[in-house]
């Protein structure tokens, strides 16, 4: 698993690193028993403190998602992921479709991302968890 840290989001960088990694156990590419990168390496690729990431890494483990091994690191243990079904990988091709059209029409990241939020609120409401 690779962070990226956005500065300028306004988002808190703990929660950043913690939102990514539910996106990667939802997606499946992070599964039970992989093992975080280790708080030092995370530190040294995003040249973030090394108390964010400790803080996220606290905050995966209170949502019961990863456990920390004394002297091993933090694995997972409890993923996100929906089954893959036939349903799931149909939703899946339209919306890579859809998103091939999207930026033909000129749309930006920053432009579908708006419009799947705004969408997103709509049908599910504004909670994200």
């Amino acid at each position: 698993m690779e962070f990226r840290v956005e500065r300028r989001s306004g988002v808190p960088t703990y929660l950043q690193l913690v939102t990514q990694a539910k996106q990667a156990l939802r997606l499946g590419t992070l599964r039970v028993g992989d093992q975080l990168p280790t708080a030092k390496t995370v530190v040294e690729r995003t040249a973030i403190n090394p108390n964010t990431v400790l803080k996220a890494y606290r905050e995966l483990e209170r949502d019961g998602l990863v456990e920390a091994r004394a002297g091993l690191g933090t694995f997972v243990v409890r993923t996100l992921a929906l089954p893959d079904s036939a349903a799931t990988q149909e939703l899946r091709a339209e919306l890579e479709s859809w998103m091939r059209r999207a930026a033909s029409a000129g749309l930006g990241r920053e432009d579908v991302d708006a419009l799947l939020g705004d969408i997103a609120d709509k049908t599910f409401g504004g909670d994200r968890t």
